[in-house]
């Protein structure tokens, strides 16, 4: 395989603002020339243009950054101009974000009993350093008015929805009403299988945390799993939903080690820090259009 990076350093616009560019074709040569040209016809400057050619496959991928004066290359025209790009490569996949004159991401968060990387994910929007807008939290476990999960989402308005599930309802068809405008959904630890059709009728991105090493330990207990098996090395895993279950394409895995030193409990808790930090990178490098879908089931991510 080839990846090939190029940086350069920045110019001073007048009023600078970071554009990020995704790009899937096939392999041809002159594409990065062209990308430049793009950018530099307007006033722009290319900031990293991170690019990778899988060996064997004619399949040319990047994730460009560039800053540009929105004065002088609007931001309209900035969308028509890599449009002209895609065609010229016959793309399959072009995508520009300009994460200071576009909406935020919108997303709605599910989550279950277990709330470490729920309340991380509230803490880490309320910092600004989780770049969406949470629209509601959905949950099949009530919380009472008083705890802290529903006292920080009272605070900054955010809605939260009790749907109690059972085996024969799963709820699936008033969460489809509740998530309808958001961009993509957020599973922190939201212990429910969606099914094939629900995934079908959402049809956007649905990003979950694992509590353990994928493939390996699979469904339910994955840190007993992993005790069990005496593991040097524990992990968190954060993945696309599919329908075979802890199967989606992986998009952040993070280990720590462990020893016979260790006891069940402890497993748990050093597995709850991976998680929080796993899901929360996973999260980021998605809305920075870090992440692409690569061959049938796994992903780039720059």
């Amino acid at each position: 395989m080839a990846r090939r990076a190029i940086s350069t350093i920045t110019g001073g616009a007048t009023r600078s603002v970071l554009g990020i560019h995704v790009f899937h074709c096939p392999d041809v040569v002159g594409i990065v020339a062209k990308l430049s040209e793009c950018i530099a016809s307007r006033g722009g400057n290319i900031r990293s243009v991170d690019v990778f050619v899988p060996e064997n496959r004619q399949d040319f991928y990047s994730r460009s950054e560039f800053v540009f004066d929105p004065t002088h290359w609007p931001r309209d025209v900035v969308d028509n101009d890599f449009i002209k790009l895609s065609k010229l490569f016959s793309a399959e996949k072009s995508i520009v974000r300009v994460p200071d004159l576009d909406p935020k991401y919108k997303i709605v968060i599910l989550a279950s009993k277990q709330e470490h990387c729920l309340v991380d994910l509230l803490y880490k929007w309320q910092e600004g350093r989780l770049p969406v807008d949470i629209s509601c939290v959905i949950s099949n476990h009530q919380r009472a008015p008083n705890t802290h999960v529903i006292r920080f989402l009272e605070r900054h308005g955010i809605p939260y929805h009790y749907l109690p599930t059972s085996v024969g309802n799963k709820r699936e068809a008033e969460i489809l009403e509740l998530v309808e405008d958001t961009d993509f959904l957020v599973l922190a630890r939201y212990m429910q299988i969606l099914s094939g059709r629900f995934l079908e009728s959402y049809g956007k991105d649905i990003i979950n945390i694992h509590h353990g090493l994928l493939p390996s330990f699979k469904g339910g207990s994955p840190s007993k799993q992993a005790f069990d098996a005496g593991v040097k090395l524990i992990g968190a895993t954060s993945h696309f939903v599919t329908q075979e279950l802890d199967a989606g394409p992986i998009i952040e895995q993070m280990v720590e080690r462990v020893s016979h030193r260790d006891t069940l409990q402890s497993f748990v808790q050093k597995s709850e820090n991976l998680e929080k930090q796993c899901l929360l990178q996973s999260i980021k490098s998605y809305c920075e259009l870090r992440v692409l879908p690569y061959q049938e089931n796994k992903t780039l991510v720059f």
